[in-house]
């Protein structure tokens, strides 16, 4: 009796952020997943059903989504493979204790705390091909090469000058993370290794890196699925969603709610949600598979 009487005292604790669990993330789930088998002209329009053709539809030429998924996963990759080393790198820096290490953490992780509507605003004065910074570098060091409508303006620049912004935000909330990972390793083991000759890039290389690997995992998953979702610091740069040559899934999905396609809309809400549980699913195993000890 009193065992039952514990279990629901428990239940009745967990209950407030069960329902809070259910209300913002496992409802809207399933509602984006009924919205999508239906065609929508209006939010007042109970749509009719179509079942999965507004996936279908995606991926026609006249939405472009295959795009924006392209373009998504280029961000990604780019998070993956230039973002996040360099965040290692500074934090196996910054680890192992340097004078002015408070400072440089403070410096590094300072853009993370600006807004990305600000941060956005910022660099698109940057990028200005009339009066931005990086034209006028050009101009004074007299050097070729700038595209005459700006790096934004052009189609093989445009990507990348969305990602570099990207990598100033965000280096220093990936580089805390490590750094926590990388202080908590114990200073026995360095100076051990030290002790039988091991370099710098040897104890982090076997000890450091193999003991912080499950935060870098938490990273390469935030990092994938944060590109997946970006839009805000995009929407900034994109006057036109839908003709910028670096859009996204998110600037599509916003574009179609408020135009009349919320059928189409929440097909690619469902396919956005379902790529970033694929990924997490997916890391998380790759990292079980190269566990050295084979734990599962």
């Amino acid at each position: 009796m009193h065992r039952k009487h514990q279990n629901v005292t428990v239940f009745l604790f967990l209950l407030p952020a069960l329902l809070l669990f259910v209300g913002v993330l496992v409802y809207p789930i399933v509602a984006s997943v009924h919205h999508s088998l239906y065609e929508y002209r209006s939010f007042n329009d109970p749509g009719q059903f179509v079942g999965l053709q507004n996936y279908i539809d995606l991926f026609n030429s006249q939405y472009d989504f295959g795009t924006a998924v392209r373009n998504a996963l280029i961000l990604a990759a780019l998070s993956v493979f230039i973002q996040l080393p360099l965040s290692l790198g500074l934090a196996l820096m910054l680890g192992k204790g340097i004078k002015g290490e408070r400072f440089y953490l403070s410096v590094y992780f300072m853009p993370v705390l600006i807004s990305a509507v600000v941060i956005g605003m910022l660099w698109e004065k940057i990028y200005n091909p009339i009066y931005g910074l990086i034209t006028k570098a050009f101009e004074y060091f007299h050097w070729t090469g700038l595209p005459p409508e700006g790096l934004l303006g052009n189609k093989k620049t445009a990507l990348l000058a969305v990602f570099i912004p990207t990598i100033w935000q965000y280096v220093g909330y990936h580089m805390l993370l490590m750094y926590a990972g990388v202080k908590g390793v114990s200073t026995e083991l360095r100076e051990a290794a030290m002790l039988d000759g091991a370099t710098d890039g040897q104890v982090n290389r076997y000890i450091v890196i193999p003991i912080i690997k499950p935060i870098l995992k938490v990273s390469i998953i935030f990092a994938i699925t944060g590109s997946l979702k970006s839009y805000d610091l995009i929407k900034v740069f994109a006057k036109d969603a839908y003709n910028c040559s670096y859009k996204v899934p998110s600037l599509l999905l916003v574009r179609y709610a408020f135009n009349n396609s919320g059928g189409i809309a929440s097909a690619i809400a469902v396919i956005m949600i379902i790529m970033c549980f694929a990924f997490a699913i997916l890391i998380n195993w790759l990292f079980k598979e190269r566990d050295p000890y084979g734990k599962k």
